[in-house]
């Protein structure tokens, strides 16, 4: 099960940001140094330097392997705030379409689609998910609001360090933040008694039209003896412009149950 139904997966987690190289673009080379500062101003920060957009369209180019097979895929993308998230294959071989209540792709090569809510991608990455989350998730900001909790703050590497004050038994997360920019260099959410566990990686981060968001990301999801690995790098990006999401599964397509 697991193996086939990768390949729309990797479609859908690359969705939200397809944000790389246009001729105004300048990778970020400058580095900050992480000063001790307190968990709130750490935070406020955070917060502070979230990605201010309305739309955004492109292309992506995106990677994966589950150490049974490894697939590269371009593809284009749109995606409107905290609204829709779209992406499309070559000839429209493949499209994904996400939105707060809906998470629904379909697969020409194989005749396929899925079309139901959330669960298919909390099931596959281990950790509950909804359009919020993996909206920040691939946008470089934390996928749960450090707000809500109180947070030790260290630093480890040249970076801001988060872990709760108090760790839940089952549920465990780590939050490290840049502090040239304050955006996500690492985010990792843990299950230990099932091991399973859930990392963020931000490669490296660049700044087009002002604005600073991951030029490369690296997802991957460990659960007892299976891995998946996503890579994404994005090209070709468009903030503001007018965007449209053409979705329409083809009659007579297989539906995918999960179970």
């Amino acid at each position: 099960m697991k193996g086939y139904i990768l390949k729309p997966v990797v479609v859908l987690m690359a969705l939200a940001l397809g944000l790389q190289s246009c001729k105004t673009n300048k990778r970020i080379v400058e580095e900050g140094t992480a000063d001790r500062l307190p968990v709130k101003t750490i935070i406020r920060n955070h917060d502070d330097n979230k990605l201010d957009f309305k739309t955004i369209r492109g292309r992506i180019k995106i990677e994966f392997d589950d150490g049974y097979q490894s697939q590269s895929h371009n593809l284009s993308f749109r995606m409107e705030k905290d609204k829709a998230i779209w992406l499309s294959a070559t000839l429209s071989l493949a499209k994904a379409y996400i939105t707060p209540t809906r998470v629904s792709f379909y697969n020409k090569l194989q005749n396929e689609f899925f079309d139901g809510d959330f669960s298919y991608l909390s099931n596959l990455l281990g950790t509950e998910l909804d359009f919020n989350k993996v909206q920040n998730m691939l946008l470089g900001e934390a996928i749960f609001d450090l707000k809500d909790e109180k947070y030790r703050a260290s630093v480890v590497n040249n970076n801001y360090q988060l872990k709760p004050s108090r760790e839940f038994d089952l549920f465990k997360r780590l939050f490290l933040i840049e502090p040239s920019n304050y955006k996500m260099s690492l985010q990792q959410i843990s299950q230990p008694e099932v091991n399973r566990v859930l990392n963020i990686d931000y490669k490296a981060y660049q700044k087009v039209e002002n604005k600073v968001f991951p030029e490369r990301i690296v997802i991957t999801a460990e659960e007892a003896d299976s891995k998946v690995k996503i890579e994404i790098d994005y090209r070709n990006v468009e903030f503001n412009q007018r965007v449209s999401f053409p979705y329409k599964i083809p009659k007579g397509f297989k539906e995918i149950v999960l179970k």
